[in-house]
């Protein structure tokens, strides 16, 4: 009698394989999906690096915050408010920069907005407060308590969550 080698896997050892790949594809999208998400609420925040200096500049010159600048008004540079791929809009009131995500943006944050507030130290140094995260102790806020966005904090990068 001669004796059969085996070559290749069996149909039980092959379904095992798919079962263990499937298992870690569904804990990888949702992982994927939110950093992706973060990553699009993060481009609201850098393009809001221009109005903050637009805002600490105001304040400079004016001793007081901007009451409702950023609509296409010009006074803090821009006719009309900034977009970008992930982002709506960026208007300023009181000194709360109001960051709106839309246009290509994951649906889970359309619509939704980020704030970033202003304070000033007791030393004279303008802080901000991104949505929840704490306040710099001894800092007068622009608005108090700050702002907060409707972006759950998940969505944030780790500087805006409480």
């Amino acid at each position: 009698m001669s004796k059969r080698i085996q070559k290749g896997f069996t149909l039980i050892e092959l379904m095992i394989v798919v079962a263990i790949i499937g298992i870690l594809a569904a804990i990888a999208i949702p992982a994927y999906q939110d950093y992706t998400i973060r990553t699009q609420a993060s481009e609201g925040l850098a393009m809001a690096s221009a109005a903050k200096a637009a805002v600490a500049e105001y304040r400079a010159d004016k001793g007081a915050w901007p009451t409702d600048i950023g609509n296409g008004t010009g006074q803090l540079g821009w006719t009309a408010p900034p977009t970008g791929k992930y982002v709506t809009g960026i208007v300023v009131n009181g000194g709360v920069i109001t960051v709106t995500y839309g246009n290509q943006a994951n649906t889970v944050i359309g619509g939704l907005t980020a704030n970033l507030t202003p304070g000033i130290t007791p030393s004279g140094d303008i802080v901000w407060v991104c949505q929840n995260a704490p306040t710099v102790a001894g800092a007068t806020m622009a608005v108090a308590p700050p702002v907060a966005g409707t972006i759950p904090g998940k969505f944030m990068p780790a500087t805006c969550r409480p």
